[in-house]
């Protein structure tokens, strides 16, 4: 596969309490704010979870999409599904095969040495799809939303290892796996009668809503090193958790022990 999910973005109303969470439950140090996010009224902070990212935006600024989104989902929530290219070409086959599927470009930006583009979610029947691609071309390596460089000493290990997938709630799970898999370019599966688009490093999980909250990002798949410790923190902190899955941010993050 040559795309691979490097990053999940959850919205909030708040950065702060979303940020403390994932720091005391699972253990991640922040490693990146990003001043550019300015310009859509946010404000969002990066954490490393192996060498891929999580991201936690929220509104400064009355009127924003993300401001909007939290409206329609009726609260935190998850927000966006971040992917890489290895390479520009790849990237642009997305573009194509989206163009193709009816799938608008909700926008885009063009620097040197990378480029991306956010696919609309209301196309996508379920959340946006952010593809990216940089000049390094390193899946594990160098991250533009990150800073590039310089976050790889803030990568914390000892209870969560790495996300492996992410549960997309849509009206038509079928059908909108299907879509997913037209534009990523990676072929559908059933697993367990469930419908699963492949990326390099994890699953695109498509489900009908059971949260009252309508399509979106609902869920994310840990691997973690002690499944008893993440949920005993989640718990001390007054988080809902259950035997194997907590919620921070208003996602719920089911958890494999490694």
């Amino acid at each position: 596969m040559t795309v691979h999910l490097r990053q999940i973005a959850l919205v909030a109303e708040r950065l702060e309490p979303v940020l403390q969470d994932f720091e005391a439950v699972f253990g991640l140090a922040r490693c990146f704010i990003d001043p550019g996010v300015a310009v859509f009224g946010l404000e969002n902070t990066l954490l490393p979870v192996g060498r891929n990212f999580f991201e936690v935006v929220a509104p400064v600024k009355p009127d924003t999409a993300a401001g909007r989104y939290l409206e329609r989902r009726s609260g935190n929530g998850g927000y966006m599904v971040i992917t890489q290219t290895p390479t520009l070409e790849a990237l642009e086959a997305v573009r194509a095969r989206a163009a193709n599927s009816g799938v608008r470009v909700a926008w885009e930006s063009a620097r040197r040495g990378w480029t991306l583009i956010q696919l609309h979610p209301g196309d996508l029947k379920t959340t946006f799809l952010d593809v990216e691609w940089d000049e390094n071309g390193d899946l594990a390596g160098p991250w533009p939303p990150a800073g590039g460089k310089g976050w790889e000493d803030k990568v914390r290990q000892d209870l969560v290892i790495d996300f492996t997938g992410v549960e997309l709630q849509a009206d038509d799970p079928v059908a909108a796996a299907r879509l997913w898999s037209a534009v990523t370019g990676s072929p559908m599966e059933m697993v367990g009668g469930v419908p699963v688009v492949p990326l390099n490093n994890a699953g695109l999980r498509f489900v009908a809503p059971s949260d009252g909250r309508g399509p979106g990002l609902s869920a994310v798949d840990l691997t973690v090193r002690d499944l008893a410790e993440v949920v005993n923190r989640a718990r001390a902190r007054g988080l809902a958790a259950g035997p194997d899955r907590v919620e921070i941010g208003g996602v719920r993050f089911h958890l494999r022990q490694a």
